[in-house]
């Protein structure tokens, strides 16, 4: 009993402990709102006009809303894990576990994934297992040791959010990172006059002043780091690539591919946001896709890429991909539509035979 008390302690701290991120934001923006709202808005604009102030404060309050909306709804929003057809039976985890030898290991877990939409595999070309979670990891899925799960469409693990980032979420974090990009800026270019003012000592002389600078150097310095890691998200979503992803390319059966999964920069687009564009800066899942099956593009092999972790060679610019059916009909516009621009693609590509005659563009995602 007592290994397992002291486990439970430790563990009840460990939960404590990542929660002091947030509750550091937290303070920060409770913080900013005091300074901006009371401080600036009301101590500090007796020359300044009425009219404007309200302008400053409905805008404020505006994106302050959105801004707190999204981060709630990634904080609180739990990560997809894997459905119940990945995981192992009683029985086939009994024959996995009586089996020593790796080659009959994978024997067993290749006759288990055959029928499941997992195209990707480990950079020796084995199946993609989770001995943690005893399943077969879904493609883009990867387990966090933090959560102590598999996470579908993994990005990353964010200790600011104390969550993992993943399909579930994805779009929320990227407008959390938005909204609060756009609230730093909103408060930097509001404050600027007054943060001059400061410096030819036109300002009254009371504590407002100091909550004024403080309040202008941290939102500058909060917009120079948010800009940056909003970028580079923006980046990664145009080439609807996660951020483990860009670490470590995806290896499919005809080798590593950093671009499998992309479809083009509107589609892209499409799958982390949504077909429908008013739901767009609304913090609501519209995302596209079930989290464990997703359509891939091109195979575009690359010349001074190495052969496929299977050991055989690939020549041409392209291969065809037959792969086996989704579990089942996603929600997804963009899955269920993911066909028809192959055959589109496909006939633009007899088009072009003679010209072409090595361009092949798979039949199924």
């Amino acid at each position: 009993m007592a290994p397992t008390g002291s486990r439970t302690i430790r563990n009840g701290c460990e939960r404590v402990l990542y929660w002091i991120p947030v509750l550091f934001i937290v303070l920060i923006v409770a913080w900013s709102y005091y300074a901006y709202v009371l401080q600036l808005c009301v101590v500090s604009t007796e020359s300044v006009n009425t009219n404007t102030i309200i302008v400053y404060l409905l805008v404020y309050h505006l994106i302050f809303i959105m801004f707190i909306w999204t981060y709630w709804q990634t904080i609180f929003t739990k990560p997809m894990t894997p459905l119940k057809e990945f995981h192992l039976s009683h029985a086939d985890k009994e024959l996995l576990q009586r089996e020593d030898r790796e080659e009959s290991q994978q024997e067993i877990l290749r006759r288990i994934a055959k029928d499941l939409p997992i195209y990707t595999r480990t950079n020796s070309g084995a199946i993609r297992f989770c001995e943690r979670c005893q399943l077969l990891k879904p493609d883009r899925s990867h387990h966090c040791s933090v959560c102590d799960k598999c996470v579908l469409k993994m990005d990353h693990h964010c200790p600011w959010v104390n969550n993992c980032v993943g399909f579930s979420n994805y779009k929320f974090f990227m407008q959390f990172l938005a909204y609060s990009l756009l609230y730093c800026l909103f408060i930097t270019a509001t404050d600027f006059q007054y943060f001059i003012k400061f410096w030819m000592n036109k300002l009254p002389d009371t504590q407002a002043k100091f909550h004024i600078l403080f309040l202008f150097f941290s939102a500058s310095m909060f917009s120079v780091s948010l800009a940056a890691l909003f970028i580079y998200h923006c980046w990664l979503v145009c080439k609807n690539r996660s951020t483990l992803e860009a670490v470590r390319s995806p290896v499919f059966g005809h080798g590593t591919d950093k671009n499998g999964f992309s479809l083009g920069f509107s589609k892209n687009l499409l799958q982390v946001f949504g077909d429908e564009s008013k739901y767009w800066p609304v913090p609501v899942f519209s995302s596209l896709g079930d989290g464990c099956s997703f359509p891939t593009g091109p195979v575009n092999l690359d010349p001074e890429q190495p052969s496929s972790p299977s050991g055989s060679s690939l020549n041409g610019a392209t291969e065809a991909r037959h792969y086996p059916k989704p579990l089942r009909e996603s929600q997804s516009r963009l899955l269920i539509s993911a066909h028809s621009w192959s055959e589109r693609d496909n006939a633009t590509d007899k088009d072009r035979g003679a010209s072409n005659p090595g361009m092949v563009m798979e039949n199924e995602a």
